[in-house]
């Protein structure tokens, strides 16, 4: 027995086997997580390399301590579960224990302060979104699931290992005298797959059979075998056998390309719905205003009533329209506050919260018309009014004060078709489609395939071979096969079918990177319209607003000597409101417009924590 157990061991094969399985028992659900994390972000860092020049680290694990969650618990907001304070605060069952599939997470909350409203900024606003909203992990998991498709695909051309252990007893009362006996086997193979479509397979096998009864004899039984299988016509070669993991490549391309054009997607939306915010704000305070005038409006007309120099119709006419302000300023205010809670919803956070937005970013969005020299002149001179008789010639878009974004319209297409990844993603499914085509066409030829088989040793697998010697490894003594096959292609109507699809298939991709490719231009050539109607309409409100003002000085004026009637003063400050809001409007238009026109170009680019880095025409254009 002893001979037998050593001969064994020096086949190793048993201990390995047992070491494997003993490894494979003991490992832990997280080790496998980690396994499948470092092979994800491997894969997306190296695309990334590849495809933009630079990685960025893909976080899709929750935070300790997630904004969402401060906010709920630090400002004491209603919840319904421990689900809404996150995946970590899910108490422990029978199927789910944290501890065991969470890892360790750091706290990466900036904001130390929930408990009072919280104020953001812009940047604050992009941070938070792309930490919260929900949006945005999606498209993170989108990505980090399309990196495990790709790991998947690549282990198809990796060893693959694979073992077994078996262990049976038998016992025979049948006849005259009992016999039972033990068999224990064990298996240890590996495959490989190359890229040219050869596929090779070893396994080593070792048997153990023993009599328990009786003379107690046993036998070791040791086997050896190898095979090849090459591809030699239809199937043959990299560009075919390769295929499934060049697609599975691309399509991770594919999804790096997807994920930076929805960053700089979310990004400006996020802005757009931050800037809409500070616009219903400042419409907001335009009709508390108008409302606090028009109030004082009314009190003066009472007192202009009481001594007899307003008729008090007039003074009526002041009251409804004081009433008509306060239902528009309650409507404002009503609007306001379903406009922030729309903007918490899409950053992630309960609508409940306590959120304020900085008003020092519409600050500086104001500030844009300091270089706009569009204000009238004062005084009866000012502006000269050719007779009423003279040709009148339209003016045309003074392109002088055009901001550094308004591109020539060559300049910014260019720009677009060089930068934009969504249109390298069409330019890829079309090289995509031509490789189908050669794999289609491939499968039209005959299949050739040489097999190769090597074998040496015996199994032993019941207890009538426990008496027989020991297996051994004579691989002179082995037996080798040969055999080649050939279908010939007789019949190929499915693979006819699909040559032909490809070929439509490729059409169609041809046709989509046409379209995209003729939308880029509609897209950049309408966003330079939005931008050059922004611009205009910014400075003809900026007009609007310095002659409503002055029409409201001016006729208060005129009503308090008596030169004008109510009406007039009501009709100027309403002017005066709508030249507010509409300058509020035009400004926060011409930004957003300069927004939508660098992510339509490709040129904004935005980091995995939201923070953007806009283009400067300048920098790339000296």
């Amino acid at each position: 027995m002893n001979r037998q157990w050593n001969r064994v061991t020096r086949a190793i094969l048993p201990a390995a086997l047992i070491g494997a399985a003993f490894t494979t028992g003991c490992r832990s659900v997280g080790g496998y997580r980690a396994d499948a994390d470092r092979a994800a972000a491997g894969i997306i860092a190296t695309v990334q390399s590849n495809a933009l020049g630079r990685a960025e680290a893909i976080e899709i694990e929750s935070p300790a301590d997630t904004l969402r969650r401060r906010l709920l618990l630090d400002q004491e907001l209603a919840y319904g579960s421990q689900a809404s304070l996150g995946i970590r605060d899910l108490p422990d069952s029978d199927y789910w224990q944290g501890a065991k599939h969470l890892l360790e997470a750091a706290d990466t909350n900036r904001i130390s302060k929930t408990d009072r409203p919280l104020t953001i900024g812009l940047p604050d606003a992009l941070r938070i979104g792309a930490a919260n909203s929900r949006d945005f992990q999606q498209a993170k998991e989108d990505l980090f699931r399309a990196a495990l498709d790709m790991d998947l695909e690549c282990d198809e051309f990796r060893n693959t290992f694979s073992g077994m252990l078996s262990g049976r007893y038998d016992r025979d009362g049948s006849g005259e005298e009992t016999v039972a006996s033990s068999l224990g086997s064990g298996e240890l193979g590996v495959s490989r797959k190359l890229l040219s479509g050869v596929e090779l397979s070893s396994r080593i096998a070792v048997d153990l059979v023993r009599l328990l009864t009786q003379d107690t004899a046993s036998s070791v039984g040791l086997l050896a075998d190898a095979g090849i299988s090459i591809p030699l016509l239809r199937g043959a070669g990299r560009k075919i056998a390769a295929e499934p993991l060049k697609q599975a490549e691309q399509n991770m391309l594919y999804e790096v390309y997807s994920f930076e054009r929805f960053k700089r997607a979310f990004a400006v939306r996020v802005a757009s719905d931050y800037f809409g915010v500070l616009r219903q704000a400042q419409e907001l305070r335009n009709v508390e205003e108008n409302y606090k005038r028009l109030i004082a409006a009314a009190r003066r007309a009472r007192r202009l009533a009481d001594s007899g120099r307003l008729p008090e119709f007039q003074f009526d006419q002041a009251v409804q329209d004081e009433l008509r302000a306060r239902t528009r300023w309650i409507e404002a205010t009503q609007n306001y506050a379903a406009r922030v809670d729309g903007f918490k919803l899409s950053l992630g956070l309960p609508t409940d919260a306590g959120i304020e937005l900085d008003g020092t970013e519409l600050g500086r969005l104001l500030s844009v018309t300091n270089r706009f020299d569009a204000a009238p002149e004062s005084g009866p001179r000012a502006v000269t009014i050719p007779p009423a008789d003279a040709e009148i010639v339209l003016d045309e878009p003074d392109a002088a004060q055009a901001g550094p974004l308004e591109l020539g319209l060559e300049h910014a297409v260019s720009l677009a078709l060089d930068s934009r990844l969504d249109l390298r993603t069409a330019h890829g499914k079309v090289e995509d489609a031509q490789r189908k085509v050669y794999v289609a066409a491939d499968a039209l030829r005959a299949e050739a395939t040489l097999l190769g088989q090597a074998r040496a040793g015996e199994r032993r697998s019941s207890a009538g071979s426990a008496s027989d010697d020991d297996a051994e490894l004579r691989f002179a003594d082995g037996t080798y096969s040969g055999l080649i096959n050939l279908d010939l292609p007789f019949e190929r109507t499915a693979e006819r079918n699909a040559y032909r699809k490809s070929l439509i298939g490729l059409e169609k991709a041809v046709r989509d990177m046409q379209e995209l490719e003729d939308q880029i231009k509609l897209d950049i050539r309408n966003t330079l319209r939005d931008l050059q109607a922004a611009r205009e309409s910014l400075v003809t409100q900026i007009k609007a607003v310095a002659l409503a003002a002055k029409r409201v000085r001016s006729t208060d004026l005129f009503l308090q000597a008596g030169r004008a009637q109510i009406r007039d003063v009501l009709d100027s400050q309403e002017a005066l409101l709508n030249a507010q809001n509409a300058l509020t409007a035009a400004i926060v238009s011409y930004r957003i417009a300069e927004l939508n026109l660098q992510r339509d170009m490709g040129v904004l680019q935005v980091a995995a924590n939201g923070l953007w880095k806009e283009y400067t025409p300048e920098e790339q254009n000296p």
